[in-house]
């Protein structure tokens, strides 16, 4: 995983803390069938139990909650495989497009988790090393990372939440080459429920 998404030894996102999520369902003792997992740069506008019940809007089949990356980082990191294919959703903004995950916010569904032979064959090295290939795939966010190159290829596997529950807040990408679309990722509709202030950005007051 650490080879596939992150920069590098010594980075922020190369410390294997950043990828526990993925195989929580393997570290966590068997009677633990569900948990939320969360950035520290959060603001709460609600009862965080009202996000554990999300967990009853999985459909058939998901094993993650996670809401969608709200910059086009990954229209940027997916460049090589949208030029080969320019029909793609791959990276392109929502509602249609695919534009990838931000796991600040991590509903894991454990249980599910385990039983999904489907999820489980993802983990497998030679899995992992065939879809980095397919998508010209090299990240830097860690477990995110990994889950956007999952939900390109099996979107089953993953509850979206809405953008009220991870609004996250930096622009980095804005000024660095993607002004022009910026505004179809980062816009969200509705009374937000979670503040994400990724990459220090300031959390509006109350």
């Amino acid at each position: 995983m650490q080879k596939h998404f992150s920069a590098g030894s010594g980075t922020y996102y190369s410390d294997s803390i950043f990828f526990l999520s993925v195989a929580m369902h393997r570290i966590m003792p068997q009677e633990i069938t569900r948990i939320i997992q969360v950035d520290l740069d959060l603001k709460y506008k609600t009862n965080i139990r009202d996000l554990f019940d999300e967990f009853d809007n999985f459909p058939e089949g998901a094993v993650i909650g996670i809401a969608r990356e709200m910059q086009p980082v990954y229209r940027h990191t997916f460049w090589q495989y949208r030029r080969e294919n320019p029909q793609t959703k791959v990276g392109e903004p929502p509602p249609d497009g695919l534009p990838g995950f931000n796991s600040g916010v991590l509903l894991l569904n454990l249980e599910a988790m385990r039983q999904s032979k489907l999820y489980n064959q993802l983990l497998e090295p030679t899995t992992v090393q065939k879809l980095t290939e397919k998508y010209h795939f090299k990240g830097h966010l860690g477990d995110q990372d990994f889950f956007t190159m999952v939900g390109m290829e099996h979107p089953e596997l993953f509850h979206v939440l809405d953008c009220t529950w991870n609004r996250q807040l930096c622009t980095w990408w804005k000024d660095h080459g993607y002004s022009d679309v910026f505004d179809q990722y980062f816009q969200c509709e509705g009374e937000v429920r979670i503040y994400h202030g990724n990459c220090n950005t300031p959390i509006p007051e109350d």
